[in-house]
């Protein structure tokens, strides 16, 4: 199989584990907030974003997950001069944060299932963000590899950050009102 097919097949992996993230993110928020609902409406909700989020980790999210490693790995077992480049130790890294990140992903739903989220709806607002930290980290050093400073690339993940954070603090004062 050539490399390019391999990328092809991983970048497409990728886009569909991040879409699984970011969506299983929202469902945690929606289930979150159902709690606020009639109890007969609440129980309705909460079992169909139960539902939703179920069959978005294991039908969308983890075998993204899998099929991205997997054509991760052979990508740089064909090519192991990769291995040798700061950038791909770094992107590397932050891989094995973003699984770690999947991992407690599943954590939540495990939760959920159980009936009881213990991160409130603010805290998963922020949680859902980390998977767009994430995805903003791993493709920059993809992309930009070495033609980016790291103290400008540190400088603009925690502006991005920062942002996002007082984003969510504004989005939270305005449906309280």
């Amino acid at each position: 199989m050539s490399y390019l097919v391999l990328k092809t097949i991983h970048l497409i992996a990728v886009v569909c584990w991040f879409a699984g993230l970011f969506y299983l993110g929202r469902l945690f928020i929606y289930h979150k907030e159902a709690e606020k609902k009639p109890k007969n409406s609440q129980k309705i909700l909460q079992e169909q974003y139960k539902l939703m989020a179920n069959r978005l980790m294991n039908i969308i999210t983890w075998p993204s997950t899998i099929i991205t490693s997997f054509f991760g790995f052979y990508m740089l077992f064909k090519n192991t001069a990769l291995l040798g480049l700061s950038w791909m130790k770094v992107k590397l890294i932050f891989v094995s944060i973003l699984i770690i990140y999947t991992i407690l992903s599943q954590t939540i739903l495990n939760q959920l299932n159980k009936g009881t989220i213990k991160l409130n709806d603010l805290q998963l607002r922020l949680w859902n963000e980390g998977a767009t930290l994430l995805l903003i980290s791993i493709i920059s050093l993809a992309v930009l590899k070495t033609s980016i400073s790291w103290l400008k690339a540190i400088f603009i993940f925690l502006l991005i950050g920062i942002t996002l954070m007082f984003l969510i603090k504004i989005y939270k004062r305005l449906i309280n009102k």
